[in-house]
């Protein structure tokens, strides 16, 4: 099976596999958005984080890997009374993106980049991001694994606190949080976590 499939075998099942609220770091952060910004939210998947910076004003462009979450992220959308454009990507692979398009980048759990991936993935972010721009980014830490209550199984795809702040060194400010915490996100991310959080600004 390959990897879109099994993606779209996993958002088929009923419900939102990680739940309809959104990611309560993000959620955190609210104080940052402003209405009318434009805003970038990567593998948005079934539309949790994407419908949230919806709800509060922003131009939302949600992309992911599968149509089947996508659909379902349009239903949600739908079902609070915003709209979010939403568009099928590969964002490891043949997407294009913007330069300097987007006031907010949305990058939660998007720990699917390998080791090898990442140098490139944290490069297209930030050449999308406008000067001034807000990231916002959540992830597990490499302590996930003794957890096993969500992310992925490979070490290299994890998040330490140097890797962030060398990725993301030539940001005018970064804040860099580590913490163990009970996450709540449906099926897909339910128990204590190993979590690490950047707030970024171009």
């Amino acid at each position: 099976m390959s990897e879109l499939d099994r993606w779209n075998d996993r958002f088929a099942a009923p419900g939102y596999l990680f739940g309809t609220q959104p990611n309560a770091f993000l959620a955190s952060q609210a104080h940052r958005l402003t209405a009318g910004a434009k805003a970038l939210s990567i593998a948005d998947g079934e539309g949790r984080n994407g419908v949230f910076l919806a709800e509060r004003g922003l131009d939302v462009l949600a992309v992911d890997f599968s149509a089947v979450a996508l659909a379902k992220s349009r239903e949600l959308a739908a079902s609070r009374g915003v709209t979010l454009r939403t568009e099928q990507a590969d964002i490891l692979g043949s997407w294009t993106w913007p330069g300097a398009a987007f006031d907010v980048i949305v990058a939660i759990f998007i720990q699917f980049a390998t080791a090898a991936e990442q140098p490139a993935l944290f490069a297209h972010i930030k050449q999308a991001l406008k000067p001034g721009g807000l990231l916002l980014m959540q992830g597990y830490r490499p302590e996930q694994l003794a957890y096993g209550t969500g992310g992925p199984p490979t070490v290299g795809n994890l998040y330490t606190r140097a890797l962030l702040e060398a990725a993301f060194a030539d940001f005018t400010a970064i804040e860099v949080h580590e913490h163990d915490d009970v996450v709540h996100e449906g099926t897909g991310h339910n128990g204590m976590s190993a979590l690490i959080d950047l707030v970024g600004k171009k």
